[in-house]
């Protein structure tokens, strides 16, 4: 269910997701059994497996100290409601499946660092000894957006279109990357970018434009993915359009497994100080054969995460692999 801006609709998430906080937690233990029976035969076992294992990493040396644990992890049955709140409710949606009696510890909102204690978390670095992360597809309202684009990508701007909020200078959500990219590309002919408002002020006045729906992005035939606190939330409904998603190597990763993404195969990999942009855009509008091949696989990428029971499946298992190592 989806606006016409195409963004998720809220209401639409906020009912679905109380719906299966109400649902007995009986009839979860039948479905996770259902779900569960014969997995190892299915015919896609061995991506299932791998994706499971990508996003619980084995702990090692990563497990915490029992005292440390217990001091700090929560019982299932006693996790408080947190803000926001779709990081709680994204968290329960799989959770309630298994023993109220389970600890776990959560690290809420934008994780880019390496949390101390084996954690359920949206994101995480790429980089690294990253497995005290453990992904969940958490805050999917707005991260996991899919838009269905009908303008083919040679009748597409020969552009490439930003949008996105700076940050306040003095905050710690100042986003640096974003800064350099509209100082260095803001009055280029082959960029359309504009500095969105964020706290009622613009970081520069004339950087100042309004915000666009997504499918007003798709008039053109790039479009920016910079990365924010964390990952940049806009790279899944781009890389399901017809349009190509341009951005430096990725150094965070969700449940979208950014960082198995191929550079010059599903996006358009340009250097951390922009400085090959126009020659990266010119190539690939001069070249459109391979700019729509790096179109079809981002598709069959995206197409990964489009098969609900199959999510399921793999969120169920991911939580049963952490809860075996942290309460063993």
């Amino acid at each position: 269910m989806a606006f016409r801006t195409g963004k998720n609709s809220k209401i639409g998430y906020y009912i679905n997701s109380y719906f299966h906080l109400g649902v007995p937690r009986f009839i979860l233990r039948i479905r996770k059994n259902l779900l569960l029976r014969k997995v190892e035969q299915r015919a896609d076992w061995n991506d299932i497996s791998q994706r499971v294992d990508y996003y619980c990493k084995d702990l090692g040396k990563g497990m915490a100290g029992e005292l440390e644990w217990s001091k700090q992890s929560v019982l299932l049955r006693q996790q408080k409601i947190k803000h926001p709140k779709v990081y709680y409710l994204d968290s329960l949606r799989y959770a309630r499946y298994f023993s109220k009696d389970l600890r776990w510890h959560i690290c809420h909102g934008d994780v880019n660092y390496i949390p101390e204690l084996p954690s359920i978390t949206k994101s995480r670095p790429i980089q690294g000894h990253n497995e005290n992360a453990t992904l969940l597809n958490l805050d999917r309202v707005r991260h996991f957006v899919f838009l269905h684009d009908n303008i083919p990508w040679k009748k597409k701007k020969n552009q490439v279109i930003f949008r996105g909020a700076i940050g306040q200078m003095e905050g710690t959500a100042f986003k640096q990357n974003r800064y350099l990219f509209m100082e260095k590309c803001f009055n280029h002919p082959m960029v359309d970018a504009g500095e969105v408002m964020e706290g009622g002020k613009y970081i520069k006045e004339e950087w100042g434009k309004p915000k666009l729906t997504l499918y007003a992005h798709l008039d053109y035939k790039f479009i920016m993915a910079l990365e924010g606190n964390d990952v940049a939330s806009n790279l899944k409904w781009i890389m399901s359009s017809n349009s190509i998603a341009v951005m430096p190597k990725p150094r965070f990763e969700t449940w979208f497994m950014e960082g198995t993404l191929k550079a010059d195969y599903h996006y358009i990999e340009i250097k951390d100080d922009y400085s090959d942009l126009e020659e990266k855009l010119t190539y690939y509008i001069q070249h459109p054969d391979k700019a729509e091949a790096i179109i079809r696989h981002a598709h069959q990428y995206v197409d990964q995460f489009r098969n609900k029971r199959r999510e399921a499946i793999v969120s169920l298992l991911v939580l049963d692999k952490y809860f075996k190592q942290t309460n063993s």
